[in-house]
């Protein structure tokens, strides 16, 4: 029994200073917040460079052992700028449903995206809106040398001691 709660302990101690290491981590606005109104420029300054627009998939659900079970989850969309001196621009962020409905539109006027910076939109497990076929479609803008942005969706649920996560990548229709 002595060795039982020692176990126990320690591994208390453990998850504690784990849980503590991984706050420092965490951006100062909380995970997955993005302040689009502190990003924005000007239509005008965008004139010059090139366009582009990029499709992600997204499940806010999954179907289980049947078609009518499914599987509610979380997912990370991860918006990021490869280039390590220049900045890219989103000019549009499309949200629609498996039925290809626009559900939401994340901005109203063009943000940047600083060198090697990563922003996130995060849709919680709660938010079924998307349904099992869900999308973005983001609208952007680089110089002619830069590489365009990397979009990724990160889709994750847990219940219990089961999990399941998996991931999709953005692919560049314009």
């Amino acid at each position: 029994m002595r060795l039982l709660l020692r176990i126990t302990s320690i591994f208390s101690i453990f998850a504690l200073i784990l849980l503590c290491s991984c706050r420092e981590l965490e951006p100062e606005n909380g995970p997955g917040s993005v302040k689009w109104g502190d990003r924005t420029v000007k239509s005008a300054t965008l004139d010059s460079l090139m366009s582009g627009e990029t499709y992600l998939s997204v499940y806010s659900q999954i179907y289980s052992s049947k078609e009518k079970r499914t599987h509610n989850l979380t997912a990370t969309v991860s918006v990021r700028n490869t280039n390590n001196l220049d900045s890219v621009y989103i000019e549009k962020v499309e949200y629609y449903n498996t039925a290809g409905k626009l559900i939401k539109s994340f901005i109203n006027q063009p943000v940047f995206i600083s060198p090697m910076e990563t922003i996130e939109i995060v849709l919680s497990e709660d938010v079924l809106k998307g349904g099992t076929g869900a999308n973005f479609l983001f609208y952007w803008k680089k110089k002619d040398r830069t590489p365009e942005p990397f979009f990724e969706a990160l889709m994750i649920s847990t219940s219990g001691q089961q999990g399941i996560s998996f991931t999709t990548q953005g692919r560049q229709i314009k």
